[in-house]
Protein backbone atom coordinates (compact mmCIF):
# COMPACT_ATOMS: atom_id res chain seq x y z
CA UNK A 1 0.00 0.00 0.00
CA UNK A 2 1.19 3.52 -0.77
CA UNK A 3 2.89 5.51 2.03
CA UNK A 4 0.79 8.63 1.35
CA UNK A 5 -2.35 6.55 1.79
CA UNK A 6 -1.26 4.92 5.06
CA UNK A 7 0.61 7.88 6.60
CA UNK A 8 -1.54 10.84 5.56
CA UNK A 9 -4.93 9.93 4.09
CA UNK A 10 -6.03 7.16 6.46
CA UNK A 11 -5.11 8.96 9.73
CA UNK A 12 -6.63 12.24 8.51
CA UNK A 13 -9.92 10.62 7.54
CA UNK A 14 -9.98 8.59 10.76
CA UNK A 15 -9.52 11.69 12.92
CA UNK A 16 -11.74 14.10 10.99
CA UNK A 17 -14.57 11.73 10.05
CA UNK A 18 -14.36 9.35 13.03
CA UNK A 19 -14.50 6.45 10.57
CA UNK A 20 -12.37 3.33 10.60
CA UNK A 21 -10.77 2.28 7.32
CA UNK A 22 -11.70 -1.03 5.77
CA UNK A 23 -8.75 -2.43 3.82
CA UNK A 24 -9.33 -5.26 1.38
CA UNK A 25 -6.59 -6.35 -1.02
CA UNK A 26 -4.86 -3.01 -0.73
CA UNK A 27 -7.98 -0.95 -1.44
CA UNK A 28 -9.11 1.43 1.29
CA UNK A 29 -12.77 2.21 2.06
CA UNK A 30 -14.37 4.44 4.65
CA UNK A 31 -18.01 4.20 5.70
CA UNK A 32 -19.44 7.71 5.96
CA UNK A 33 -23.00 8.65 6.98
CA UNK A 34 -25.00 10.64 4.40
CA UNK A 35 -24.81 13.82 6.47
CA UNK A 36 -20.98 13.61 6.50
CA UNK A 37 -20.53 12.95 2.77
CA UNK A 38 -20.10 16.55 1.59
CA UNK A 39 -17.56 17.27 4.34
CA UNK A 40 -15.63 14.09 3.50
CA UNK A 41 -15.57 14.89 -0.23
CA UNK A 42 -14.47 18.48 0.44
CA UNK A 43 -11.69 17.20 2.73
CA UNK A 44 -10.52 14.77 0.07
CA UNK A 45 -10.51 17.43 -2.65
CA UNK A 46 -9.19 20.49 -0.80
CA UNK A 47 -6.76 19.06 1.73
CA UNK A 48 -5.72 15.62 0.49
CA UNK A 49 -5.36 16.31 -3.28
CA UNK A 50 -8.02 13.88 -4.50
CA UNK A 51 -8.83 15.76 -7.68
CA UNK A 52 -11.02 13.20 -9.46
CA UNK A 53 -14.23 11.37 -8.76
CA UNK A 54 -13.65 8.28 -10.88
CA UNK A 55 -16.84 6.42 -10.21
CA UNK A 56 -20.07 6.50 -8.29
CA UNK A 57 -22.41 3.55 -8.05
CA UNK A 58 -24.72 1.81 -5.60
CA UNK A 59 -25.27 -1.66 -4.19
CA UNK A 60 -28.63 -3.12 -3.18
CA UNK A 61 -28.50 -5.59 -0.27
CA UNK A 62 -32.20 -6.51 -0.41
CA UNK A 63 -33.82 -8.54 1.18
CA UNK A 64 -31.56 -9.20 4.18
CA UNK A 65 -29.33 -6.12 4.19
CA UNK A 66 -29.79 -3.25 6.60
CA UNK A 67 -29.41 -0.59 5.47
CA UNK A 68 -30.68 -1.64 2.08
CA UNK A 69 -28.36 0.46 -0.12
CA UNK A 70 -24.80 1.69 -0.12
CA UNK A 71 -23.73 4.48 -2.44
CA UNK A 72 -20.07 4.01 -3.33
CA UNK A 73 -17.73 6.81 -4.39
CA UNK A 74 -14.26 6.13 -5.85
CA UNK A 75 -11.85 9.10 -5.56
CA UNK A 76 -8.41 9.35 -7.12
CA UNK A 77 -5.38 11.57 -6.54
CA UNK A 78 -3.33 12.12 -9.70
CA UNK A 79 -0.71 13.91 -7.63
CA UNK A 80 -0.09 10.92 -5.34
CA UNK A 81 -1.36 8.12 -7.60
CA UNK A 82 -3.69 6.65 -4.96
CA UNK A 83 -7.39 5.88 -4.72
CA UNK A 84 -9.80 5.83 -1.80
CA UNK A 85 -13.41 4.74 -1.59
CA UNK A 86 -16.27 6.21 0.44
CA UNK A 87 -19.27 4.00 1.19
CA UNK A 88 -22.48 5.74 2.25
CA UNK A 89 -25.19 3.52 3.80
CA UNK A 90 -28.73 4.57 2.84
CA UNK A 91 -32.04 3.23 4.13
CA UNK A 92 -34.78 2.48 1.63
CA UNK A 93 -37.36 4.81 3.16
CA UNK A 94 -34.89 7.73 3.16
CA UNK A 95 -32.96 6.92 -0.01
CA UNK A 96 -31.29 10.31 -0.42
CA UNK A 97 -27.72 11.59 -0.17
CA UNK A 98 -26.30 15.04 -0.87
CA UNK A 99 -25.17 15.79 -4.41
CA UNK A 100 -21.45 16.28 -5.05
CA UNK A 101 -21.89 18.07 -8.39
CA UNK A 102 -20.64 21.37 -6.90
CA UNK A 103 -17.42 19.71 -5.67
CA UNK A 104 -16.88 17.22 -8.49
CA UNK A 105 -18.70 18.14 -11.74
CA UNK A 106 -18.23 14.57 -13.02
CA UNK A 107 -20.75 13.46 -10.37
CA UNK A 108 -23.56 14.89 -12.51
CA UNK A 109 -23.98 11.91 -14.85
CA UNK A 110 -23.07 9.31 -12.23
CA UNK A 111 -25.74 10.61 -9.86
CA UNK A 112 -28.33 10.61 -12.63
CA UNK A 113 -27.45 7.00 -13.44
CA UNK A 114 -27.75 5.88 -9.80
CA UNK A 115 -31.09 7.72 -9.53
CA UNK A 116 -32.34 6.06 -12.71
CA UNK A 117 -31.21 2.54 -11.87
CA UNK A 118 -31.61 2.43 -8.05
CA UNK A 119 -34.01 5.26 -7.19
CA UNK A 120 -31.60 6.94 -4.76
CA UNK A 121 -32.12 10.72 -4.79
CA UNK A 122 -29.31 13.27 -4.68
CA UNK A 123 -30.33 16.39 -2.76
CA UNK A 124 -29.24 19.56 -4.53
CA UNK A 125 -28.60 17.94 -7.91
CA UNK A 126 -29.14 20.52 -10.68
CA UNK A 127 -30.93 18.19 -13.13
CA UNK A 128 -31.94 14.87 -11.57
CA UNK A 129 -33.83 13.04 -14.31
CA UNK A 130 -33.59 9.71 -16.06
CA UNK A 131 -30.53 9.11 -18.19
CA UNK A 132 -30.73 5.46 -19.33
CA UNK A 133 -34.38 4.51 -19.16
CA UNK A 134 -37.27 6.25 -21.00
CA UNK A 135 -38.74 9.20 -19.06
CA UNK A 136 -42.07 7.41 -18.56
CA UNK A 137 -40.45 4.22 -17.20
CA UNK A 138 -41.87 2.98 -13.91
CA UNK A 139 -39.41 1.61 -11.36
CA UNK A 140 -35.65 1.30 -11.02
CA UNK A 141 -34.23 -1.78 -12.81
CA UNK A 142 -31.14 -2.45 -10.67
CA UNK A 143 -33.11 -2.83 -7.46
CA UNK A 144 -33.14 -6.48 -6.51
CA UNK A 145 -36.91 -6.47 -5.99
CA UNK A 146 -37.56 -5.18 -9.52
CA UNK A 147 -39.63 -7.73 -11.44
CA UNK A 148 -37.70 -9.70 -14.02
CA UNK A 149 -38.92 -9.92 -17.58
CA UNK A 150 -39.05 -13.32 -19.20
CA UNK A 151 -39.03 -14.48 -22.75
CA UNK A 152 -38.83 -18.14 -23.57
CA UNK A 153 -35.83 -18.95 -25.78
CA UNK A 154 -36.65 -20.30 -29.19
CA UNK A 155 -35.33 -23.74 -30.13
CA UNK A 156 -36.18 -26.10 -32.95
CA UNK A 157 -38.52 -28.17 -30.77
CA UNK A 158 -40.69 -25.18 -29.75
CA UNK A 159 -40.39 -23.06 -32.91
CA UNK A 160 -44.06 -23.34 -33.95
CA UNK A 161 -45.39 -22.54 -30.47
CA UNK A 162 -43.14 -19.46 -30.13
CA UNK A 163 -44.02 -18.22 -33.63
CA UNK A 164 -47.75 -18.44 -32.81
CA UNK A 165 -47.35 -16.35 -29.62
CA UNK A 166 -44.80 -13.86 -30.95
CA UNK A 167 -46.17 -10.30 -31.08
CA UNK A 168 -46.34 -8.86 -34.61
CA UNK A 169 -46.59 -5.23 -35.68
CA UNK A 170 -49.98 -4.21 -36.95
CA UNK A 171 -50.11 -3.16 -40.58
Amino acid sequence: MDAYLTDVVMPTLQQRLAAEPQVFRGEVSFVVPPEGLAEAARLLRDELDFDALLDLTAVDYWPEGRPRFQVIYQFYSYTHNVAVRLRVPVEEDAAEVPSLVDLYPSANWYEREVWDMFGIRFAGHPDLRRILMPYDWVGHPLRKDYPLGYEEPQFTFNFDDIERRKPRPRS
